[in-house]
Formats: structure tokens, sequence, C-alpha cells
């Protein structure tokens, strides 16, 4: 098992000017981080091989992996020629991944903000087609340069854990797997220690977040708090300070036998370095426990 952090846990840091994406390469190896993943929010290396090269030679220099790149993709297009332009634009993202030695990358399939009829099985099986076909087309393309592509339970309409099942099913390509979050389940009112079960013999990587839950009767207040498919309440939390059964999953994937890289997301509203580094320290310490 390998913990390391997503860039996107120091988001804040690298949207103020405080961190640029190498300070972040820099600031998880000295916080005991063993790989990085990278999200291109707040840095972007599709239109800028130079930083994909310095990115590279800073994590080698540092002694991390770059163990994966998450990304947004949406292949339900509304023409041919913007499905095309959508695939042409995702290939040009696996080349960089390629440039950078990364073996690892996530797409989404679907736009992440949607419509809540957008988030029915009715309109899921009507978008399948579109689904199946981009990602088998990104997974045939990186398929030829050694690359696992994956669907993350991520974005609403694609979230809950058959769903994702679903869609590995139906594109049936060895290298394209899924990344499994922990917590996403809970966005469309999955129980993860149930999501985690159904999709873990799957998981090429496992992400560990953590969130606080209010029921759709107990309205929170203020505080960054977003909604579920049916109106309850989330808000980002330390790993290992919000409602999620952390301990029970822990064991769950330790006694799966999975050894492969696991990644700390941090979206709370805590100063966003150090709630990454406790994320990092608990989860470290959870595993040991387990």
């Amino acid at each position: 098992m390998k913990v390391g952090l997503s860039t996107y846990s120091l988001l804040n840091a690298l949207k103020s000017g405080e961190m640029t994406v190498l300070d972040v390469v820099q600031w998880i190896a000295d916080n005991g981080g063993e790989h990085m993943e990278m999200v291109p929010y707040g840095y972007s290396v599709e239109d800028n091989h130079e930083l994909a090269d310095a990115i590279r030679e800073k994590a080698q220099s540092v002694g991390i992996a770059l163990s994966n790149y998450s990304m947004p993709a949406n292949f339900v297009q509304d023409t041919e020629s913007a499905f095309e332009e959508e695939v042409t634009r995702v290939k040009r993202h696996v080349d960089v991944v390629h440039r950078m030695g990364v073996k690892h990358m996530r797409h989404d399939v679907t736009a992440f903000t949607l419509p809540i009829e957008k988030t029915t099985i009715a309109w899921f099986e009507a978008s399948l087609p579109l689904i199946v076909k981009g990602s088998r087309m990104i997974a045939d393309y990186a398929a030829q340069l050694g690359i696992t592509t994956t669907i993350e339970n991520h974005g609403f309409s694609v979230q809950a854990s058959d769903r994702v099942q679903r869609v590995l099913q139906a594109v049936d390509r060895s290298n394209f797997k899924t990344t499994l979050d922990i917590g996403n389940f809970m966005c469309v009112d999955e129980n993860p220690i149930i999501g985690v079960m159904n999709n873990l013999p799957y998981a090429s990587l496992i992400h560990f977040k953590d969130f606080y839950f209010r029921p759709y009767d107990e309205p929170p207040g203020d505080g960054v708090w977003f909604t579920t498919t049916h109106g309850n309440f989330l808000r980002g939390a330390i790993v290992g300070h919000g409602d999620i059964p952390i301990r029970k999953i822990v064991k769950l994937i330790k006694q799966s036998g999975y050894d492969g890289y696991i990644t700390v997301e941090f979206e709370g509203l805590e100063e966003c370095k150090a709630a990454s580094r406790i994320a990092m320290d608990n989860l470290r310490r959870l595993w040991q426990e387990a």
C-alpha cells in the first residue's frame, strides 16, 4: 500500500499562488507521501510540455511516483463532430500522460454538473452507447502506450457502483478499470461500505476522502455544503474526521489484498496543507491498526 496525495487537495494553495505544482511535488515528498496524483486544476500540462517534463523530473529527483492523471471528459455530446472533438481532446491528454511516464489515467464520461433529470437510470441507459464508444476509443488508444484508463464513481450520472460496473462490462477492455473513490458513493446516497464491497474487485487505484453528512431535513447552514441526488448534505472533511466509516473500509481493502496506490483527497474548509498532512498521517495509522 502506497499513500500519496492528489494535487487537488492543495488547490487553494495553487490558486492563491502560494504554491506551484513543483512545490506540491516537493511538499508531498517532505510530508511522507510516496506518490502524487495529478488533477490539472491550478496548472495545465496538456498544453505545456515544458511543465510536464519539469514535473516528471522533479518527482524523480525527490523520489516519489506519478501515480495517476485525472481529468474531466464528456462523451455524451449532441453531435458526432462534438463527440469526435472530445475524443481527440482526451487523446491529447493521454499523450502527455505517456510523455510523463505515467501508466494510469482516470477520465470522466459525462459532464460533472448535470441537472437532476440527467442523473436518472433512464438517461444513463440512453447515454450508455456514447459512454461506451468513447471509453473504448480512449482505452484502445492508451493500450498502445501501456496505459490503464479508468472510470471513477464520479459525476452523479455514473457514480453508483452498479452503473460503474455496467460501463466496465460494456466497454470490455482489459486496460479499462475503475478508480475507486470510497466517499463518492455518498453523493448518490449509496452506502460507501456497500459501494466499496461491490467495486473493489475492479479497482486499479483507490481514493480516500471523508465527508461530513447531514440528512435532507436538517440543513446545516453555511459552510460549503453540497447536496446529494436526494437532497442530503455533504461537506469535505479530513480523512478520519468525518462520518464515513473509514476503519471498516480500510479493513475491507486491506483484507482484499490490495497493495497499490492509495490517493488521499481533501476538499474541506481547513487550511489545505495542514489538512492534507493530517489526512495522510491518519490513513497510514489506520492502515497499521487494521
